[in-house]
This record gives structure tokens, sequence and C-alpha cells, in this order.
């Protein structure tokens, strides 16, 4: 059969009716779309980006994918693939159409092997999905991302998400034993292996993951799980600056004890949940939720008054103890509530997750404060301040070109801002579209080109997810 691409104005390809047919046979009718409705909703993720894809397919195999990645290596169209559409950098956005690849139907627990501590997964399966089959066993999967309820592993790996444990737990990479994968061409491999630790050629694993689908379509993921804590301790504390609340985080992170969350709310975050949640929340420009864990209440009491006392050579003005599991529930609800209701300020936001050493969160949380303060536009920050890793998000109005040029002043500033003091511009969203304009700033030309070079060499039609990470050297729809 032969197929016809029609160039577009901007360079790249449109489907023709009979391509669409070849992947609608490759995948099934009923697992294939170019319906209007359909693609509108695959032209967004949770970024502020999009552009509709020429159609969607939801393979069920890995035979699937590799047919289809077969054509698109001999026809030259871009596929894009997809998890849950929760990212925030626009990762998922099919910038040059194409097909997008819905892998929410690979969504199989293969297997839970305890005594190898790992688990067997498709990469559809959502987080909060392999943490209910772990709980019985008294196991868990420990990188905890705020939208965990929807989100999925694949997505987890491609990004490598992390969450509110990373300063004690980590992040996805810390935990991903092996891969398989469709390389661009088609081609079904394997990564990595099976046992806790490997010494065996290149880490080929670890550069699958956090390459955002650029490089490969994970089908299969052997992650190593956990013994799940038994016992947890929460401490709300307030403070009367916000340098006074980043230098406590800096201080506990080397005080010998590392609690497993350590998250910062600004004078903003709290007024947005005063305000919004219509909660009673202590007056203060700060406020850090600390919990620790562990498997005795002595080891966890411990570890918490330790934490406490760091408070309290820091200047703290009000500790909170959560007396229960309940009470400490309605706290972390609060926490994770912060971006959602932040966002009904305006229209539109962006929300950045820099990253910097854990010695300099107090310089980050009042310099990024500042910038934001100065462009005039409404912000909150809160995050993780236990791994150094803070989420800024402005709103603004995207009618409105002067808020507009504001917010990319805004960004542009921090981005430069984080990079002088040796951070990062993502520290688990990663680069998609929103940051690739930035990439110059944290990495220089040398592995710059090196990055793109191993682009080349694995997708040299560059037919996976285009116009990403900078790789092609473009900075699409910015």
């Amino acid at each position: 059969m032969l197929f016809s691409l029609r160039k577009r104005p901007h360079g790249y390809e449109e489907m023709d009716s009979s391509l669409k047919s070849e992947l609608g046979e490759i995948v099934g009718p009923d697992n294939f779309t170019d319906r209007l409705i359909d693609l509108v909703s695959y032209s967004y993720d949770a970024s502020d980006n999009d552009h509709r894809p020429d159609c969607a397919v939801w393979p069920s195999t890995r035979e699937q994918v590799s047919k289809i990645l077969s054509l698109a290596d001999r026809l030259g169209f871009p596929v894009i693939p997809r998890g849950a559409g929760t990212g925030l950098s626009g990762g998922a956005i099919p910038i040059r159409g194409g097909v997008v690849l819905d892998m929410c139907r690979m969504n199989r627990i293969l297997a839970i092997r305890i005594p190898d501590r790992l688990a067997v997964v498709q990469p559809g399966v959502v987080y909060s999905d392999l943490e209910k089959a772990l709980l019985p066993y008294g196991f868990f999967f420990p990188p905890d991302p705020a939208s965990g309820k929807v989100c999925t592993l694949g997505g987890n790996v491609a990004t490598n998400a992390g969450g509110i444990r990373g300063a004690k737990y980590g992040v996805t990479r810390d935990y991903v034993l092996g891969l398989e994968l469709v390389l661009p061409d088609g081609r079904i491999t394997r990564t990595g292996t099976s046992c806790m630790k490997s010494s065996s050629g290149y880490d080929l694993t670890r550069l699958f993951v956090g390459s955002e689908g650029t490089l490969g379509v994970i089908t299969e993921i052997t992650l190593k799980i956990s013994p799940r804590p038994l016992t947890f301790q929460t401490a709300l504390a307030v403070f009367a600056t916000l340098r006074d609340a980043g230098q406590a985080v800096s201080d506990i992170m080397h005080s010998g004890i590392i609690p497993s969350v350590l998250e910062v709310l600004d004078a903003n975050s709290i007024r947005v949940i005063r305000q919004s949640a219509g909660v009673s929340l202590p007056d203060g420009s700060a406020m850090i939720l600390a919990e620790t864990d562990g498997y005795t209440d002595a080891e966890t009491s411990f570890q918490m008054d330790k934490v406490i006392e760091v408070f309290k050579k820091n200047h703290v003005s009000d500790v909170q103890r959560a007396a229960n599991a309940a009470e400490a529930e309605k706290l972390w609800k609060l926490r994770k509530s912060v971006g959602s209701l932040a966002a009904k300020l305006r229209t539109n936001n962006v929300s950045e997750d820099i990253a910097v050493p854990i010695s300099k969160v107090p310089d980050l949380l009042t310099g990024i404060s500042a910038i934001v303060q100065r462009l005039d536009l409404p912000f909150v920050i809160f995050g993780h301040a236990g791994d150094g890793n803070l989420h800024p998000r402005i709103m603004y109005d995207r009618a409105d070109p002067d808020q507009v040029a504001r917010m990319r002043k805004a960004v542009a500033e921090v981005f430069a801002f984080i990079c002088e003091m040796g951070g990062t511009l993502t520290g688990e969203h990663g680069i998609g579209l929103s940051k690739a304009p930035y990439m110059s700033l944290e990495h220089d030309s040398a592995a710059l080109e090196l990055m793109r070079s191993l682009k080349r060499l694995i997708d040299p039609k560059n037919i996976l997810n285009p116009g990403k990470m900078a790789l092609d050297g473009s900075s699409d729809g910015h």
C-alpha cells in the first residue's frame, strides 16, 4: 500500500487517510482515533502548551508499538508517547503533529516478587494502583508524585518524576532496575537487570530514564521496591521570615537526621490556603511541614525531636505536632492542594520545579520571591525543600500581552538566578517544551552537542517526540 504525507507550512508532514487506515489496522479500529474531540484532548497536558496531533492510537502490546515505529521510521511521521497527560513542561505536546501513542491500555502489573524486592509493570499502570497492590505485602514504591492518583509509571520513568519523599528516598531513577523498550526503528530491546546491582556495560537504563520519550518507547518496567515504614510523625512549623525557614531546612539536612518529608510553603501559599480552603492557619511568612518515619514509635519520635530542635534554633514562632494519623492527613491534604488553589488566581499559570544545592535553599526562597514581586504577578512558592527542589507557580492571563511579557521575564530571570547558584532547570518535571529555550543556561555547548548526537544516533530521523529538550536546536512554541 502506498501512503502520502502532505507538507505543512511549518515543514512537518500531514498524514493522509491511507496512512491513518494502516495505523488503525495495526492497533484495531477501536484503538485508533482522528475525531476532533479526541485530538483536542490530546493537544495539551498540564502545562500551558498546546498543539493538535493528526491522530492517536492506544496500543496494547509491544508488537503493536514496534509496528507503529517501524512505519514511522519508513515514512518519517512523528510519534509522541503519552502517559496520563499530567506533565507540567509540555513533554507530551505533539508540537509537530503526527500520532500520539497513548500507553494507558498497557496497564498490567506483571509481577510482584517480594523475595527479589521488585515489581514488573507495564507503562500504563497508575502510580497509586501499584501502591495499593504492594500494600498487602508491606512494601511500597517510594517516589510520591503529587499526581500519584492519576499519573502513570511510564510517564514517571520518562520524566524521572519525584515527589514529597525525595529528601530521604530519592526519585524514580533510583528505583528503575531495567526496561523493555521499542527503539525508533521498531526494534525491541531490554536494558538493565533484575538484580539489585550490575556493572555490566554502559548503563543504558539510566540513559532512557528521564529521556522524555525522545529515544524510545517504554513497554515494560522493572522497579525496585522497599519495605514500608510502620510509624510516622508529622509536625508543622511557622517562621517569621523565608530565610529562617530556608536555613532550618539546610540545617536539618546535615544534622544527622533525614526526614522522609520536608516541605516548605511561602506566605502567599499560606494565604491561598486560608482564603480558598477556609482553613485557619497560624500567621507567618513561611511554614514547613516535616515528617519522620521508621519502624518503631521511639525511632520516629527521636527523629522528630531532633527536627524540632533545629526549628527552635532558627527562630520558629510556632510548632504543632500532629497527635494522630487523621491530623497528619489533614495537613498533607492542605499541602497538596496549594498548586490547584493558587491556579484559580489567574486564567493561566506556569509551574516550575527548579532545584539547587541544599545549602542554597535560603537564597533560593528569598531570591525567587524578590524577582516575581518586582514583576508584579501573583505567585506562590512551595515544594520539596528537603532536596532543594521548589515549585514557584506564577499566575497570569495569556490574553494580556503585558502579563505574558512579565511572566516570561520572570521565568527567564528565575532560571538564570538558579543556574548561577549551581542549580538545575528541573528537579522532577522534565524539560519538554517549556524549558527547552533555557537549556544553554545549565549545559555548556559540548554537553548540549553530546545530547544531540545521542539523539541523532538513536533516532536519526527525529521521529520520537521531536521539538523537545532543545535536542534539535529548536524551541518550538516560544
